[in-house]
């Protein structure tokens, strides 16, 4: 497989009460030197059962909870060390070695300027993951600003009142480069537990090094191809700790070779039967190219299988191809839709 700088990367509640609604979608292409759309233009359409994604994001820092949502670090602080300098702030790393699965992966963190505010100094902050296209092994395209620049768009938007200002988790996804030998972010019998690995290790990860907020209200899952695939598996098979996911571009399968001899397993790991039969209470955004008729078809069918309390919105970015240009395109709408459904930074005072 190509790395994922030179490849177009691999290849979607409910469609009841179908309402055309304007979204927006405007960024620049993810070549080298793009630059980031400071909001959402009109463009494509949504369908759902419930609102759609707004183009204007509840201002950040909301009124404090009665409760006393913040949760302050636990620690063990991690070994992060600066990976890379982007416009939005460094991008750190660290090799997370995960207590409950037994996987050792490397994770990059990206924290909002906002965090490091004075102002902001007793806010709990919301938690978005990234999982990326392709094998995802020793990188995640989300942390190359000259692919998908989300750090420095959310920077922008955050300023702008239109999204929250999120931390921001990057993790590996695989632990060699042979996408036959995909973990499709699953506990395959005899293989690395990588499904425990990001539902559970990441999230203790997160807890013990930086501020965020009781619950899973400011939990929130994002990918792309692949990537998209995990962001919507993950979220049905933990509603306890994630409330919303955007899958873009995905073809919901869990088809590594590594699943051979252990069927059942796989059809409890695939998205595309989950879907059907999960009755996990979260939203979803999932988004196809208009470029692309077969990914059109297989996201629409995707979304129709969809049973309540699962809510799933459609998105078809027009003329939309299976290319991170065109994944860019949509950081800005995913980010203020993300926004709308999860919780932002408050504090207990």
């Amino acid at each position: 497989m190509q790395h994922p700088q030179s490849q177009s990367i691999r290849t979607r509640a409910v469609l009841a009460g179908l309402t055309a609604l304007a979204l927006s979608a405007a960024l620049a292409a993810c070549s080298s030197g793009s630059k980031p759309a400071a909001a959402p233009k009109p463009g494509g359409n949504v369908a759902t059962q419930s609102a759609a994604p707004t183009t204007s994001a509840a201002p950040v820092g909301s009124a404090p909870p009665a409760d006393g949502r913040v949760v302050m670090p636990t620690g063990p602080a991690a070994d992060l060390k600066k990976a890379h300098d982007t416009k939005a702030g460094p991008i750190m790393v660290t090799t997370l070695a995960g207590r409950k699965s037994g996987v050792s992966g490397q994770v990059w963190v990206w924290l909002p300027p906002q965090y490091d505010d004075p102002k902001y100094a007793k806010f709990g902050f919301p938690v978005l993951t990234l999982f990326a296209g392709g094998q995802s092994n020793g990188y995640n395209t989300w942390t190359d600003e000259k692919q998908l620049p989300i750090e420095e768009m959310d920077a922008q938007l955050s300023q702008q009142g239109q999204a929250h200002p999120f931390i921001m988790i990057m993790p590996v996804q695989n632990l060699v480069s042979d996408e036959r030998k995909s973990l499709d972010c699953s506990d395959i019998p005899g293989q690395p537990k990588m499904g425990t690995w990001l539902s559970q290790d990441i999230p203790d990860f997160v807890r013990a090094n930086f501020r965020t907020l009781k619950g899973r209200d400011s939990w929130g899952l994002m990918g792309a191809s692949s990537g998209a695939d995990c962001s919507a598996k993950l979220a049905m098979q933990h509603p306890d700790l994630f409330k919303a996911a955007v899958p873009i571009d995905g073809d919901f399968k869990a088809d590594s070779s590594l699943w051979k001899g252990h069927q059942a397993e796989d059809d409890a790991n695939s998205p595309d039967k989950l879907i059907s039969t999960s009755r996990a209470d979260v939203k979803m955004l999932a988004t196809a190219g208009g470029g692309d008729a077969h990914e059109v078809g297989v996201v629409k069918k995707w979304v129709a299988s969809a049973a309540a309390p699962t809510t799933v919105e459609y998105y078809e970015e027009p003329g939309g191809q299976h290319l991170t240009t065109d994944f860019e395109k949509l950081i800005p709408m995913s980010l203020q839709w993300l926004t709308k459904n999860l919780t932002g930074p408050q504090s207990d005072s």
